[in-house]
């Protein structure tokens, strides 16, 4: 099997399965609190974030490069009274107005795109003033024996998970481009020791 098929094919299939567990569905559901009106998704993924927006959440638009996430989303978007729109295949790159919606959501996906630092100014131009960024990302964990592993990994990680990071920090991410954290929580997902370089979470509602 070539990358490219592994990276379009296999991996969405794999990230669904992985991120719809009990634990991380918790931290999905505070992420997703509070989101409010017409909401920017980047990394829709396979929407499984979904059945955890709020009632004041009028619409979505859904930026998701893969093919395969979004048609393995279609189920979960046919089920939702919410109008969810494809709205684009790279979050770097926003094909959508400035000041344009009132809440954004990005989980899981700010470890993987190129160029984080571009896609939050992206978004912060296609947000209106004052409104908020939720976020949930794994990433750089406090502990150096933990940090040590997650660079040795990193190399296999971006190389069998679409480009995904280990190492990457969403606080200095958010701080460096402007976004001043109003609620944040970071923690181990439950499971054995050697599972931590990949399950150190961060969640965050930023302006």
């Amino acid at each position: 099997m070539s990358l490219r098929v592994w990276s379009e094919q296999v991996v969405p299939r794999l990230t669904d399965l992985s991120l719809r567990g009990h634990e991380i569905g918790e931290q999905r559901e505070r992420v997703c609190a509070e989101l409010i009106g017409h909401t920017l998704e980047i990394g829709f993924g396979s929407g499984l974030n979904i059945r955890w927006y709020p009632p004041e959440v009028s619409g979505v638009s859904a930026v998701e490069p893969s093919d395969v996430g979004w048609e393995l989303s279609a189920r979960r978007r046919a089920r939702s009274a919410v109008q969810i729109v494809r709205a684009g295949l790279d979050g770097q790159h926003l094909a959508l107005p400035d000041a344009s919606h009132d809440s954004a959501l990005v989980t899981f996906s700010l470890c993987t795109i190129p160029d984080p630092d571009l896609a939050l100014r992206e978004i912060r131009r296609v947000l209106r003033p004052g409104a908020r960024l939720h976020v949930l990302e794994h990433g750089l964990a406090p502990d150096e024996d933990v940090r040590r592993w997650q660079r040795r990994w990193e190399p296999v990680q971006r190389r069998v998970a679409g480009g995904c990071h280990l190492t990457r920090s969403l606080p200095e991410l958010l701080a460096a481009n402007g976004w001043s954290s109003e609620w944040s929580q970071e923690c181990y997902l439950p499971g054995p020791r050697l599972g931590r370089p990949w399950t150190y979470l961060y969640s965050s509602r930023a302006r």
